[in-house]
């Protein structure tokens, strides 16, 4: 007869590895959505690394910074609703903090790639898109939580991200604990009249053209600048939008998951456990000798 004792002792671990390295996935697919990513940078409407430029009257809601570089230009031109750090500790560690934020969205497996297509016209739910190059947005990009509003929209973008002139990102049925990212492994760059959403972490430079809106989320380059004409930027679109355009961030702050605190996703965790529970049961059952 088939010895059945033997069989199951084989596929007891198997299962209990395959079931830890989903919990493990799961867990690096939530950690977005479950704590406040940005660190000190939520704070943070627009943050640049070599300096901050800016031509024409800018609207910032939230903290200007700039860091390791000291020069913000046109500043008296922004109206501000926040504090300025032109190289202080406070934009220091915003950066730090803004690095992490961007190594841990690039870390994160993809669900779906998105290589070679234009996202205006598409209408997504959350997940992780992917671009191995550039990515384009002309028209409208609509994100709909649906009926998952705590799970984040993640955009891993291999080199330039850029928008042509009045392109709109459209964001429904989010809740507190909504985030959208945008991981631009070069430079942003935001055409004219673009209203756009979500935080924007990109590893180079970011360009807002004239009039170019981000209404929910942040500009933040982690190395070179952040140059503005004439825009608005806003960290929190809150009390039904801000700068009467009716668009929300659904008390996200900036579609940043609401501040939450940096504890773990419950159901990840309760697999890990169960993964556990049979790692444990298959050791005893290894240590167990059969009944004469």
């Amino acid at each position: 007869m088939p010895d059945t004792d033997h069989t199951s002792r084989r596929l007891i671990p198997k299962l209990a590895f395959a079931l830890f390295g989903f919990a493990l996935s799961v867990t690096s697919y939530s950690t977005a959505s479950a704590g406040p990513l940005l660190g000190s940078a939520e704070s943070f409407a627009v943050l640049g690394a070599s300096t901050v430029t800016n031509t024409g009257a800018t609207t910032i809601k939230g903290d200007l910074g700039v860091y390791p570089g000291l020069s913000i230009t046109g500043l008296g031109l922004i109206t501000i609703t926040g504090t300025v750090h032109q190289g202080d500790a406070v934009a220091q560690q915003a950066q730090a903090d803004s690095l992490t934020a961007f190594n841990t969205l690039s870390a994160m497996a993809f669900s779906s790639d998105l290589t070679g297509q234009d996202l205006g016209g598409l209408t997504l739910s959350p997940g992780v898109y992917k671009f191995s190059s550039s990515a384009q947005l002309t028209g409208t990009l609509t994100l709909d939580f649906g009926a998952d509003p705590g799970q984040p929209f993640v955009f891993q973008i291999g080199s330039t991200l850029t928008t042509a002139s009045s392109s709109v990102v459209d964001v429904l049925n989010g809740g507190p604990d909504s985030a959208v990212y945008w991981e631009v492994g070069s430079s942003a760059t935001l055409g004219t009249s673009t209203t756009f959403a979500g935080n924007i972490l990109a590893d180079q430079s970011i360009t807002l053209n004239t009039t170019a809106k981000i209404l929910c989320g942040r500009a933040i380059a982690l190395n070179g600048a952040v140059t503005m004409d004439t825009n608005t930027i806003s960290n929190d679109c809150s009390n039904g939008g801000d700068y009467d355009s009716g668009r929300s961030d659904y008390g996200s702050v900036g579609f940043s998951a609401g501040g939450n605190s940096t504890t773990s996703v419950p159901e990840p965790l309760t697999v890990s456990l169960f993964g556990a529970g049979l790692v444990g049961a298959a050791a005893t059952r290894r240590r167990k000798k059969p009944q004469a």
